[in-house]
């Protein structure tokens, strides 16, 4: 069954939250080329060395976790653009108009490269990091033009101009958290609260690192030139290439643990696609439940893995339905499937997410002894998903649901039953 997200275009990926950020950066580049274009540039060879700058660090841009994107350096880089006082001894003049027209072409050159092999950008964290550039310049350069002296700065002035970039620096990070926030809560079904503490754990640490280097950039550069963009990049470079071994290591996990629950499905000990079905319900369930991001990704690694103590099993369940097994099999699966992740030796909570997915709810059970949420989660989807597979037929849905509600309070969690039925209810998966 082909999911209907894959055959639609990025574009109609897009909710009406990330179009109107993409409409907006697109209203106010079309200003600034238009302004740029009448007037000139200000100090043109400035201007084309930091669009250098930031066309490079577009094309070393890299995805988080989470399938945020970002680009580092050509955000430092702008950040020094827009912060830049002098360049040596003379005045930097740009307008905040002229600042988010070279960061715009900077981006745009240093994604042609990725257009070129297939690999677009998204257009949202680029309209994002633009106009989170732009709030930077129109903040920064007015100000600063009215309470600092056009010649030389003091070491007053200086201490004014660096307590005022970092203000406004703050004040810029904290902007794009909340709009990456609010967009990500409506891309995903997620609360508000939730996705603002994901991306305050996720963005916040990256502005930690380009913040301050952008303010380095733009203050070196006052007293060194143009040569401190070649010393000074070299920290967020250094970040970078931890954020990409860090990333790559997660990427890593997931695409082998993906591959180890097709097994049983290649095995013939559940049906195709069923691993990948549960992950995506449990997800949204989680999601759904205010689940942290932390804590779904190790919902997504033990509902993909759920099913892999079926391989010890002799004969195997008919249609791989645990659903239908008796109560000693269904621990036994989940015991030995506990006991296989556990060799890893680098996921025991999802080892303990998966052992304990056989256990009853029981209403008035206490909470210590209770299973995780994310153990009530899987259990709920695997019912589910046993009992309907990928057919699309809702009156085959609403039967299930009603009879995982039925045996809900002993058998399965009411709440997590619920949100199982908003997620279909509103198509949720249609977003995973």
């Amino acid at each position: 069954m082909v999911n209907r997200t894959e055959q639609r275009s990025a574009w109609q990926l897009l909710d009406s939250g990330q179009l109107l950020l993409i409409a907006i950066a697109g209203l106010v580049v079309i200003v600034a080329v238009t302004q740029v274009a009448a007037v000139g540039l200000d100090r043109p060879v400035t201007a084309v060395i930091f669009g250098v700058l930031i066309a490079l660090g577009e094309l070393a841009r890299m995805v988080m976790p989470g399938n945020r994107e970002v680009a580092p350096i050509g955000t430092a880089g702008a950040l020094g653009y827009a912060l830049l006082l002098r360049v040596g001894e003379q005045p930097a003049d740009q307008t905040p108009l002229q600042v988010v027209a070279v960061t715009a072409a900077g981006m745009l050159i240093g994604s042609l490269p990725h257009i070129a092999v297939g690999r677009a950008p998204a257009p949202d964290p680029m309209a994002r990091r633009l106009l989170c550039i732009a709030l930077v310049a129109f903040l920064f350069r007015p100000i600063a033009g009215r309470l600092l002296p056009a010649g030389e700065l003091s070491k007053r002035d200086w201490l004014l101009a660096l307590a005022l970039m970092a203000a406004v620096v703050a004040l810029a990070g904290l902007a794009e958290v909340v709009v990456a926030a609010m967009i990500r809560a409506e891309a995903v079904r997620a609360r508000f609260g939730i996705a603002l503490a994901d991306e305050i754990g996720a963005l916040m640490a990256l502005w930690v690192a380009t913040g301050p280097t952008g303010m380095l950039i733009a203050v070196a550069t006052s007293v060194m030139g143009l040569t401190a963009l070649l010393v000074f990049t070299a920290p967020i470079l250094v970040t970078q290439v931890a954020f990409r071994r860090y990333a790559g290591i997660r990427a890593t996990y997931l695409q082998t643990i993906r591959a180890l629950s097709r097994v049983t499905e290649v095995g013939g000990y559940v049906e195709p696609g069923h691993s990948r079905r549960v992950s995506r319900l449990s997800i949204a369930m989680g999601r759904e439940l205010g689940m942290a991001e932390a804590e779904l990704l190790d919902l997504e690694y033990g509902a993909l893995m759920h099913d892999i103590g079926q391989l010890s099993l002799g004969d195997p369940i008919p249609g791989g339905a645990t659903v239908l097994a008796s109560p000693n099999e269904q621990r036994k699966i989940a015991e030995l499937g506990a006991g296989v992740i556990e060799q890893t030796g680098v996921l025991p909570r999802v080892a303990e997410i998966v052992r304990r997915q056989s256990e009853q709810y029981r209403v008035g059970r206490s909470p210590s002894t209770a299973p995780p949420l994310a153990s009530r989660i899987v259990k709920v989807a695997n019912a589910y998903d046993d009992l309907v597979g990928d057919s699309g037929d809702r009156d085959r849905s609403a039967a299930v649901l009603e009879r995982l509600r039925l045996d809900s309070a002993a058998e399965y969690d009411p709440a997590v039953v619920e949100s199982l039925s908003r997620v279909i209810d509103r198509g949720g998966l249609a977003r995973l």
